[in-house]
């Protein structure tokens, strides 16, 4: 992202925790700084893309972000999060517009640009950022209201998930018939079972060579759209029968919180033309 911002033209300021971090950013073309504070002032746009919800609320509420962005500003949140946190952090952001910017896409869409964003916010907010958001991703979907990103991308990572579930038992299915999982993806690849998750499953060579590169940003996610579907009053229907088929199976375990890293070492970027 700091890459692409920087060769479209923007001035680009982005925390890196450690020195080799922040030599790293130096050399993309940023102006690389220690505090996501420092980073928001004199930012148009500040782009927040930290792991969990939890580091959302620590980074928004917890720390000078906020505080430290000028008046008409806006902050964009890639990280798949509550709406609820969403709209706290918009309550505490003073004359700042807060969009949610959920992404779909790994760091291959985003240096070729067509990273996916389910965003939510108000009209004019998107509409302004919406040149500088280009800069990595396309398509930049406008879905609703602040927050609709979020929800949006929970019931697509809730699909995605359900897709490598049906796929994995898809396979035990034809290894019980004798027929080898490579002979499987190739061939389905070809007929009308084919989906986009079965292509990359493929391209890994089995779901769990799939899964151990993917299973903690999905398992993640998943705990994220129970806890939001239970706090609304509803639940995943038949889509968490086929999630919890791979959580039995082993091929997806419950993230660890303290297996991932503080918010610090996680990039903010604050872009201004």
């Amino acid at each position: 992202m700091v890459a692409r911002l920087v060769a479209a033209g923007h001035d680009v300021r982005a925390v890196g925790r450690t020195a080799e971090k922040r030599s790293d950013l130096q050399q993309l073309g940023a102006n690389a700084v220690r505090d996501p504070a420092e980073a928001s002032k004199r930012a148009e746009l500040v782009v927040l893309c930290v792991f969990t919800d939890q580091q959302v609320r620590e980074v928004c509420l917890d720390g000078g972000l906020l505080a430290a962005m000028p008046p008409g500003s806006v902050l964009v949140v890639h990280t798949t999060a509550s709406p609820k946190t969403i709209d706290a952090v918009a309550a505490r952001a003073k004359d700042v517009d807060v969009i949610d910017a959920a992404v779909s896409g790994g760091p291959h869409d985003i240096a070729a640009g067509r990273l996916t964003l389910f965003v939510g916010g108000a009209d004019d907010a998107v509409k302004r950022m919406q040149p500088v958001l280009s800069c990595y991703s396309d398509p930049v979907l406008h879905v609703g209201p602040r927050g609709s990103g979020q929800k949006v991308k929970l019931v697509n990572n809730a699909l995605f998930a359900g897709h490598i579930g049906l796929l994995a038992e898809s396979i035990r299915l034809g290894l019980r018939l004798g027929v080898p999982e490579s002979t499987l993806l190739d061939a389905l690849s070809h007929g009308s079972a084919t989906s986009r998750v079965l292509n990359l499953v493929a391209a890994r060579g089995s779901v769990d060579s799939f899964v151990e590169m993917t299973g903690e940003f999905v398992a993640k996610d998943v705990a994220v759209i129970r806890s939001i579907a239970e706090q609304l009053g509803t639940d995943l229907g038949v889509l968490d029968d086929v999630i919890e088929a791979i959580e039995v199976a082993g091929h997806l375990a419950t993230p660890a919180a303290s297996s991932r890293p503080s918010p610090q070492h996680n990039a903010v970027s604050g872009s201004t033309r």
